[in-house]
């Protein structure tokens, strides 16, 4: 089984997003094992994929959650998480630090339910726009995650770019596009669409070929994927 792959025949516009996300999520399988914690978890959409890796799956969001919440413990992130000290062998967080307005309290929260020597596996969004307002706070650079995760105790933190500039323009002229579409009457939303699916798609195909060029991905990357380990 993949990850979650509910972009097929579905997100025309952006269904590369899902399949870079799904590629860093795969690549460290390895990581996922025993209890594993994903904080923020909304509608759930990994939990199969990684219950071929963990023993447990823990889904972990707020009672205000913007998704259809499929939450196993209900806690607000920016506070205290309802789990014990040392009690996961995994944590998972995809797309959450952003809409979090105290992310210190939130690395600091996913340290102490973390045992030793276990791993937080993160994502965050970088060049991207403000989503499920108001409850969208902030992006992160390499460099102020790596201070963020320092400053809560983990080491060997690993900060992987997502993406190179041509997907990331390619992304946003696509959410600009339907975006567009949408402010227009109903009755050109269709045929629009269709005129714009050759663009949308096209892009997606040959944007991933073009950051080849690119050889500074972090400075206009779509997000980062971050590995941390829980030392002491």
């Amino acid at each position: 089984m993949k990850p979650n792959e509910s972009h097929k025949n579905k997100h025309v516009h952006n269904w590369l997003i899902y399949k870079i996300s799904n590629h860093y999520i795969e690549m460290h399988k390895n990581l996922y094992n025993g209890v594993l914690v994903d904080l923020g978890c909304g509608e759930a959409p990994y939990k199969k994929y990684f219950l071929q890796f963990a023993q447990q799956y823990l889904g972990v969001d707020w009672n205000n959650t913007s998704h259809k919440s499929s939450a196993d413990i209900v806690s607000d992130l920016n506070k205290r998480i309802d789990l014990e000290d040392n009690s996961a062998d995994t944590v998972v967080s995809f797309s959450v630090m952003e809409h979090l307005y105290n992310p210190k309290q939130f690395l600091k929260e996913s340290y102490r339910i973390l045992k030793k020597d276990s791993y937080l596996v993160l994502q965050v969004p970088w060049q991207w726009h403000v989503h499920e307002a108001p409850h969208d706070y902030f992006r992160y650079t390499p460099y102020g995650l790596k201070f963020l995760l320092k400053e809560a105790g983990y080491t060997d933190i690993k900060i992987i770019p997502q993406s190179g500039y041509f997907t990331t323009r390619t992304l946003k002229f696509n959410y600009f596009l339907v975006r567009l579409i949408y402010q227009l009457p109903k009755v050109l939303l269709y045929p629009l669409a269709l005129c714009f699916l050759p663009i949308w798609t096209l892009g997606q195909l040959c944007a991933p070929i073009l950051d080849k060029l690119d050889k500074d991905w972090e400075r206009e990357c779509i997000g980062f994927f971050v590995i941390a380990k829980k030392t002491t």
